[in-house]
């Protein structure tokens, strides 16, 4: 089990070494849990989301820091609240009692330390799944942490090549750590189960094509199917990319993604055998991007 210093922290990828205790990590995360947002979400994949909406909590802050974030204003600020870790039971709990299908926990790797004991006490108290939702840069120390306290995992695989890595998000070692950190979620949660349309345990994998990189995407897909099968998990290809502002440095980045661009990945997922989601062109819209108001909080 990995022993967490946060005087000096190292439980991500980055391994800036920050104390905590004084400061913020790179990843913006300090002492305590920090939140923008708790509510029902209903733009998660069809079995997370359900019809009642999925629990779900945005955690402020993020140690990849990718240049065209669509929750930048959470993820590269400092907005958001400090929650107790009573009170963060009491949101969980809440949002079951709202209906929530799920508790979904989305980019909380850099507070693992600080939820698990959370989790521990709540968990016997909730009667649906826990997700954690991650941008995929995770080292599997810190996910064996979370060993029989999350049901499903929802990683992004951002990218494949180690040069857009470090374009993009200056983590020329992604593409590695996400697919050790893929390894540890499967080995954790285990093939899909599905009951009621409603995802029970299991992992879904999500992939955002970018613009200017299908022949990236479908490396991708090729090299997971050889490395994993396509039973392993679900694949959910997003077409949402959305320019959230003008890139100067990287002006591929400045615009959607094509139909002609998307549907080749689409149809490679399919001439693979992987099952699993897909987006309509409706989905690049700026309004499918949460409204961060501390709702819930």
């Amino acid at each position: 089990m990995m022993e967490y210093d946060p005087t000096h922290c190292t439980l991500c990828p980055r391994q800036c070494g920050a104390d905590r205790t004084r400061n913020s990590g790179l990843c913006g995360g300090g002492h305590t849990v920090r939140a923008a947002r708790a509510a029902l979400h209903f733009w998660e994949e069809p079995p997370i989301s359900g019809t009642k909406g999925s629990g779900t909590v945005f955690f402020s802050g993020c140690p990849l820091h990718c240049r065209f974030c669509q929750n930048a204003i959470i993820s590269e600020t400092p907005f958001g609240k400090d929650i107790p870790p009573q009170k963060l039971c009491g949101i969980f709990l809440s949002l079951e009692e709202q209906g929530a299908h799920n508790i979904n926990l989305v980019t909380a790797g850099h507070f693992i330390p600080y939820l698990v004991p959370v989790l521990e006490k709540v968990r016997p108290k909730l009667h649906i799944p826990i997700v954690y939702n991650s941008g995929g840069y995770e080292l599997t120390e810190a996910l064996r942490m979370l060993n029989g306290l999350v049901d499903i995992y929802l990683p992004d695989f951002k990218f494949f090549d180690s040069e857009t890595a470090k374009q993009y998000a200056k983590a020329p070692d992604y593409p590695e750590i996400a697919e050790a950190a893929l390894k540890e979620m499967l080995h954790q949660a285990g093939a899909p189960v599905i009951q009621n349309g409603l995802m029970q345990k299991g992992v879904i994998v999500r992939h955002l094509v970018l613009p200017g990189h299908r022949h990236e995407s479908i490396a991708l897909l090729r090299h997971l199917a050889d490395v994993f099968g396509t039973d392993a998990f679900l694949l959910s290809l997003m077409s949402q990319f959305t320019p959230m502002k003008k890139d100067t440095a990287f002006p591929e980045l400045n615009r959607r993604v094509t139909k002609m661009e998307y549907t080749s990945v689409v149809r490679t997922a399919a001439e693979l055998g992987f099952q699993g989601f897909t987006q309509d062109e409706s989905s690049a819209e700026r309004s499918y991007t949460p409204d961060f108001a501390l709702q819930g909080l």
